[in-house]
């Protein structure tokens, strides 16, 4: 018996769509809150030259810890520093520090509330089971349509992610407070009040510091996650080297990660009992840090005061100066790049994320009608979807148009010649592709576009696979980049080469691995490498290790791109 599938993801959509049209304001509300904490936290951390930062933490590292955790503490950051990495490891603690904060203020609560009572502690049991075993990844979706793109929804699929393990912590601390102790105080009388925060708080404290400790690090786990959202710090350095195949950079900012990991996780360990209690007592040393704290976070506060300019006057004012891109490191971005300093943009900032991220941030900004500047490209389901319009561009920072070409490995053509021919004779144009895209975003599985496309389309099918032998089984391995345009057209071959009798596998990777792993052999082709700009360090690091077949797709095009309702036509435009 065939049982139907249920529409979870669709009901899940509903209710994601409900949320965004009628809570906006709430989540504007939160979003401005956060973002401004998170922006006062990070001016604190920056004041003054880094010698500064890295000595305070040293000395707080020495009083908690040992000597050896306060020498590594000073050698670890000198070593950030060195490295260039300074201001992006400030971004990174302060987005740890905002998650970690927001997860004590709302964590330890619900963990004492659980603890007190039996009912609350079974209802919040599988929800915190779910919040702990879910892909950090999928936390990201709706907050990028709740939030936005930024670090805000970074932050709080951080909360979610890490929370679970201070609830948990604070609950058992509570509970395992001897019965005996909490029978003497309600023997004298004491209050639930004086019960719990004169003997089980300062019982549990060590377990508490254990979940916050735990929280601290999925918190900082998170910031590669937080990357993809727009979310700035060393996660985005990992994610550019990752995109770029840049290893040494990869592990320079690693280690950072590494190295503040370490310093995080010593102190909040030894937080409760530090090595020189008795020498200073800690209430003192403590009080000294939140007093400096507190006081620098009341002058940011003040620096950052002023009126809000955005929705008034020219177009950088409307859009906060920003230009919402994709993945750090792509061709598309360092154009726009270009592009900002030809025009002499210098107020602006491009904010790094995700193809993903960024047409999320689109949606919402154009069913409010807002504006919104996004670097664009076509062919892209966006333009059949939204009334949009690329910014001219009278200085040609964009460049002419691109093609899309067909990259396979050396031998292909000796190894599979019948999958070398059909992917030498795959050719379409950019409404093709645009057709599969959108049945795509509306809903369609790609496999199941790609087959719809292949049966209205049989003449162009035919003239690719013409004169081809049939592949009897034999493998072949295609790899893409998880882009729209390149989500469709790699379905769409893979799905002529199986109906051709090939054995075709598809794997999803980054653009620099998709480059290397055709140079290299381990994958057979791509038709997914974008020409002459948005792909050209890649094909210049890799054209003597692999064949191209020429372009499958010509007449693209990249640049800014705008909702027409927007009264701006180009670049120049944006500097009014």
């Amino acid at each position: 018996m065939s049982i139907p599938k249920l529409p979870l993801a669709h009901w899940v959509d509903i209710i994601v769509e409900w949320i965004t049209q009628h809570l906006g304001a709430f989540f504007d509300g939160i979003s401005a809150i956060i973002g401004t904490l998170l922006d006062i936290i990070m001016t604190v951390l920056g004041y003054g030259p880094p010698i500064i930062l890295i000595l305070l933490l040293t000395l707080l590292a020495l009083y908690t810890s040992r000597w050896g955790v306060a020498i590594f503490t000073f050698i670890g950051l000198l070593l950030v520093d060195n490295l260039g990495l300074w201001d992006a490891t400030i971004k990174t603690l302060a987005l740890v520090i905002a998650s970690v904060v927001i997860t004590i203020v709302i964590g330890i609560p619900i963990g004492i509330w659980s603890s007190q009572n039996d009912k609350v502690r079974k209802a919040i049991t599988p929800i915190l089971d779910f919040m702990q075993t879910m892909p950090a990844f999928v936390y990201l979706i709706p907050a990028i349509l709740f939030f936005g793109i930024g670090v805000v929804p970074g932050i709080l699929a951080s909360v979610i992610f890490a929370i679970p393990p201070t609830i948990r912590l604070t609950n058992l601390g509570i509970r395992e407070v001897p019965k005996d102790l909490i029978e003497a105080t309600e023997a004298f009388g004491s209050t639930t009040s004086q019960k719990l925060f004169k003997v089980q708080l300062p019982l549990a404290a060590p377990t508490i510091l254990a979940g916050v400790n735990q929280s601290i690090m999925l918190a900082l786990s998170m910031v590669v996650f937080a990357s993809l959202v727009g979310a700035p710090g060393l996660g985005a350095e990992v994610y550019r080297a990752v995109t770029q195949i840049k290893v040494g950079e990869g592990f320079e900012a690693g280690l950072a990660i590494v190295i503040i990991a370490i310093i995080l996780d010593r102190i909040s360990q030894n937080f409760i009992k530090p090595q020189f209690d008795k020498t200073i007592q800690k209430k003192w040393i403590y009080g000294a840090f939140t007093i400096v704290f507190l006081v620098a976070c009341i002058f940011a506060a003040i620096g950052q005061a002023r009126p809000d300019l955005k929705g008034a006057g020219n177009v950088g004012s409307q859009v906060n100066y920003e230009i919402t891109g994709i993945d750090p490191g792509a061709g598309l971005m360092k154009a726009t790049e270009k592009a900002m300093k030809d025009y002499q943009l210098k107020k602006w900032t491009l904010k790094e994320g995700s193809a993903a991220a960024m047409t999320a941030q689109l949606k919402k900004a154009y069913e409010k009608k807002q504006p919104i500047i996004v670097t664009g490209w076509t062919p892209h389901w966006m333009f059949s979807k939204y009334k949009l319009k690329y910014l001219d561009d009278p200085k040609g920072s964009f460049g002419k148009g691109e093609a899309i070409h067909t990259m396979v490995r050396k031998g292909l053509k000796e190894d599979n010649p019948g999958a070398y021919q059909i992917l030498d004779q795959f050719y379409w144009k950019p409404s093709d592709m645009e057709e599969v895209m959108l049945d795509i975003e509306n809903g369609a599985k790609p496999e199941d576009a790609a087959k719809k496309w292949i049966k209205q389309h049989a003449d162009k099918v035919s003239q690719w696979t013409k004169g081809a032998p049939k592949g009897n089984g034999k493998k072949v391995s295609l790899v893409y980049v998880a882009w729209e345009s390149e989500i469709a057209s790699t379905n769409v071959i893979g799905a002529v080469l199986k109906q051709e009798g090939y054995n075709v596998s598809l794997k999803q990777v980054e653009a620099g691995p998709m480059f290397a792993g055709v140079a290299d052999g381990s994958a057979d082709g791509m038709v997914a490498a974008w020409l002459p700009t948005t792909h050209k360090d890649y094909y210049n690091k890799y054209k003597g290790k692999l064949v191209d077949l020429g372009p499958n797709l010509k007449g693209t095009k990249l640049g800014l791109t705008v909702p027409k309702y927007m009264k701006i036509n180009s670049i120049e435009d944006l500097k009014k």
